[in-house]
């Protein structure tokens, strides 16, 4: 009779350390495990309750505040860390995003700040840009100044001034001694205010800049020179204005003028509100205006390509970084709109859930999704396309509708938004002076996981994003806590579109058969196209 005995490696038996689990050995037939699909769905539930019970998006805040409302932030291009803000009192705050604190904050502008941009480089230099028509290039990395050629220059002087001592020794007439020692006395005080003039002026003097200023030519008000709008070109080192003239200026770091202008954009002379560069075509334009519009030109041959005129008009506009093809604006409508800027006419695709102006939009780095500011006080993240396997992201990928909504008691109307680099956490700016952090995936743990936490996560998210279209698990990870006056404004929207719906609805059912159509929402939007 032969025996068989089972025979394992120590290996599989043994923990590698006392923390972790003890190794067992499953069963893996399937005529042993009735009803696995019972079973899975049941912990895709849990899954489902596991990561809104674990929902925490607020990180934190950015100490002290501004003293007014934070208008404009930049994140720095090639580091995590640094981060600028521009408030509405005229001032910048550089901060170190690691640590959650302020490095320094400056006097920049008599008027708002209206914009802040990074350059290329890993120098850390960034431009600010205000109302009052000045636009200045600042470092965040302190540059060390010398200022021991003044002081060398002021030595140079005493020694000077000693030598009229030494004449004086020579003199035994008592009168003109007295008389030598009064005028001596008298230039070593000129002496120590002069000294005490330049290192008090060298005190004054920070660090951080301004390392240079750059204004428009003195135009027929005050008010015609004021920029709205600033953006730096993503390879090389030039940057890009936007003015109360109707026009948008290039400019050279190392010219105090701008290099090339565009003024009477299609004709149009109102006031251009954004502009940014494309991240792959390098001498490609896009801008907002008052006048409702959004165009396209190229810088090589100053003409303009394209523009489209919306319904109302548009506060912000963003490059995807991954699709450059592919541009977001906000629009006062309570919409996102992103488009491809080879058919500006017709929106791909609306983003809907705001109740109030869209002010600022911020893409992630990944190009997969984009974070909204709007005046109804509330951040909003829009997912263009899905990204698989995680559970926040189920459920979004071509609805429209935001995939998690940020708020909070405190938090007044958001002006700015920034996603960070490595795509893990997104900046607001917001009306009550305070930048507020927040997790860009609201139950996601902060800090490193182990393998065996690894596993188990993309389980649990793999479980939900099989199971969502099932009623349970659907409710529970779309479910999302709102503000009492969001939910009013939601319904009387919702009411107030059924209703236009049916109006609609009615003209076209008792009109003369093909004379009357119903419209599609998305060539609403747009009101004509101009080449």
């Amino acid at each position: 009779m032969k025996v068989k005995a089972l025979s394992r490696p120590s290996s599989t038996t043994q923990r590698t350390s006392i923390h972790d689990l003890r190794q067992t050995h499953r069963n893996l037939d399937p005529a042993s495990h009735p009803l696995p699909r019972a079973r899975e769905y049941t912990r895709a539930v849990t899954a489902a309750k596991l990561d809104r019970m674990f929902a925490n998006p607020f990180v934190g805040e950015l100490t002290p505040g501004h003293v007014d409302a934070v208008n404009v932030l930049g994140v720095c291009r090639t580091n995590l860390c640094p981060v600028v803000s521009g408030g509405v009192d005229g001032t910048l705050r550089i901060w170190d995003l690691q640590n959650r604190r302020m490095v320094k904050s400056l006097e920049a502008h008599s008027r708002v700040v209206s914009g802040v941009v990074f350059g290329n480089g890993v120098e850390g230099m960034f431009y600010s840009c205000g109302e009052e028509g000045l636009v200045k290039g600042w470092c965040c990395f302190p540059r060390n100044r010398s200022i021991s050629a003044a002081f060398d220059s002021d030595e140079s002087d005493s020694g000077s001034c000693s030598g009229i001592n030494s004449d004086e020794e020579d003199d035994h007439d008592h009168d003109k001694k007295t008389k030598a020692k009064h005028n001596n006395s008298r230039r070593k005080g000129r002496h120590n205010n002069m000294q005490s003039l330049v290192k008090k002026q060298h005190e004054e003097e920070s660090p951080y800049g301004p390392m240079n200023t750059y204004r428009l030519p003195v135009g027929k008000n005050a008010y015609s020179n004021a920029f709205h709008s600033i953006d730096h070109h993503w390879s090389i080192d030039q940057f890009a204005t936007a003015s109360s003239d109707a026009s948008v200026c290039l400019w050279d770091p190392n010219r105090s003028s701008p290099i090339t202008s565009f003024t009477n954009l299609w004709g149009s002379d109102d006031t251009v509100t954004t502009v940014r560069y494309n991240p792959a075509e390098r001498d490609l334009l896009a801008h907002c205006s008052n006048d409702r519009g959004i165009g396209l030109h190229d810088t090589r041959t100053a003409s303009a390509l394209q523009k489209t005129i919306m319904s109302m008009k548009c506060n912000c506009l963003e490059w995807n970084p991954m699709e450059p093809y592919m541009f977001v604006v906000g629009n006062e409508d309570y919409n996102a709109y992103t488009f491809d800027m080879r058919k500006l006419s017709r929106p791909t695709k609306i983003f809907k859930g705001h109740v109030a102006a869209v002010m600022s939009v911020s893409w992630s780095p990944t190009g997969t999704e984009f974070a909204t500011g709007s005046y109804d006080k509330t951040l909003r993240i829009f997912s263009v396309r899905n990204e698989g396997g995680t559970a926040a992201h189920v459920g979004s990928n071509s609805t429209g509708v935001a995939r998690d909504i940020y708020h909070t008691k405190r938090m007044q109307r958001i002006f700015s938004v920034a996603y960070t680099l490595d795509h893990k956490y997104i900046l607001s700016g917001s009306d009550d002076t305070n930048i507020r952090l927040w997790k860009a995936r609201s139950s996601e743990k902060v800090g490193q996981l182990s393998a065996r936490e690894e596993t188990s996560l993309q389980y649990r998210q793999a479980l939900v994003q099989k199971y969502v279209h099932l009623p349970e698990v659907k409710r529970i990870a779309k479910s999302r806590r709102v503000p009492k006056f969001i939910k009013k404004e939601t319904e009387m929207a919702r009411v107030q579109k059924e209703k236009r719906r049916r109006k609609e609805g009615n003209v076209v059912k008792h009109s003369k058969p093909g004379t009357k159509g119903f419209t599609d929402e998305k060539a609403k939007a747009i009101v004509k196209t101009i080449d």
